[in-house]
């Protein structure tokens, strides 16, 4: 794969594809702002370097799901803001990301200017990998950057048909993505923890199959672990769980206890007749009975402890989903005292790889995202990728 310090870029019309779907929030202006600007400080890096090394900066990315359309609260204005105050200097905001008028500003860029495009996902040709739509964009650039590994999974025009178009390279981002993620599939330290949380068993039963035969333990927690569970005949109630994988889910567990990879499952968990926190709430033994219509929110006490007992082990941690309903409290509590752990183990030497949204999301929240070795930007580009599969932008780069 071709990287970007590999290329002269002086003068050159660079078209970087970045990801800067972003999640937004009431500013105090009565418009949007950015809420998590991780994404944007990500690609930060390989900005400055186009910069420093006298590019023509041309950044394209996606918003949401506007499927097409033209929608105003997908525009990518409060990303722009963002990253204009995060490189200290004047951000060209295009609006649309084809047209007369984006050729114009293009053409009247110096070096080392920015300018971001519109969202691309307002043009169906961008999901659609459609090759004309292609065109148009390729035709803003000399050369072209992927520095968007977590949309790299898709094959969209900005990421794989423009490959076709225009030489193309590899950003910081893209590199170290790679890099750290492939770490763990080729030679990871052991002890080797795997957690799984969140809310699909059936995006995380890859990832395991994947990497079973690399991990010493396996640790569930949230959903996934309902559904881990319930496949053992647990009754939990009203639980959020997916019926239709608890053959798959047992099937796992059969081959991690067969290959003798320690599994933890919870062994209490805390209930509650509300998801919004305001209802009753108490913690139950695993197996025991409680109302059907309450629901399993958050791991228990005991739970914690035997989960942080194996987390201070690991040499080698990956970590994605949370193991509670995290974003109400009180259920964040096994999350959050989960993640502080993984900290204490960081802290200790440990690796750890923390990958998701929601789980790199909840992380930063918390404020521990720079007490952990490293916060992937991909979601499901990360579990495509450490469950084998090939990701289109990346095997476009070559």
């Amino acid at each position: 794969m071709k990287s970007i310090r590999d290329v002269d870029v002086v003068g050159k019309k660079v078209l970087i594809r970045v990801d800067f779907n972003v999640p937004l929030k009431d500013s105090q202006m009565g418009g949007k702002e950015v809420s998590n600007d991780g994404r944007i400080r990500a690609v930060l890096p390989t900005l400055k370097y186009l910069i420093e090394n006298k590019a023509k900066v041309i950044v394209m990315s996606h918003l949401g799901r506007p499927d097409g359309q033209v929608i105003e609260k997908y525009s990518l204005d409060p990303a722009v803001l963002r990253l204009q105050e995060l490189l200290g200097k004047i951000v060209i905001n295009c609006g649309d990301c084809v047209g007369e008028s984006v050729l114009q500003t293009v053409d009247q860029m110096k070096e080392g200017d920015v300018v971001v495009l519109g969202n691309l996902r307002f043009h169906p040709g961008e999901e659609e990998n459609d090759e004309n739509f292609a065109k148009e964009l390729a035709g803003l650039g000399d050369i072209y950057v992927n520095d968007a590994f977590a949309v790299s999974h898709r094959a969209h025009a900005s990421v794989e048909a423009v490959t076709h178009l225009l030489p193309s390279y590899a950003g910081f981002l893209m590199e170290k993505e790679l890099e750290t993620l492939g770490s763990l599939v080729k030679n990871p330290e052991h002890p080797f923890l795997l957690i799984m949380g969140g809310a699909k068993a059936a995006d995380k039963i890859p990832v395991i199959r994947s990497l079973e035969d690399k991990i010493d333990a396996a640790l569930f927690g949230g959903v996934v672990a309902n559904s881990f569970l319930a496949s053992g005949g647990v009754d939990l109630g009203a639980s959020k769980l997916e019926a239709d994988k608890l053959p798959v889910a047992k099937e796992i567990l059969d081959e991690l206890r067969k290959n003798n990879k320690q599994i933890l499952l919870p062994i209490d968990l805390v209930v509650s007749s509300s998801i919004d926190g305001s209802g009753e709430i108490t913690t139950v033994k695993v197996g025991d009975k409680f109302d059907p219509s309450w629901k399993a929110l958050d791991i228990g006490h005991e739970t914690i402890d035997q989960f942080i007992e194996i987390v201070h082990t690991a040499k080698t941690i990956l970590w994605n989903g949370d193991v509670g309903m995290s974003e109400v409290s009180p259920f964040d509590q096994g999350t959050k005292m989960l993640a502080e752990a993984i900290v204490e183990a960081t802290a200790n030497g440990a690796k750890s790889i923390i990958c998701g949204g929601d789980t790199t999301g909840t992380v930063t929240n918390f404020g521990l995202a720079d007490k952990m070795t490293y916060l992937s930007t991909g979601g499901g580009a990360a579990l495509e990728f450490l469950a084998g599969m090939e990701l289109p932008g990346v095997k476009a780069l070559g």
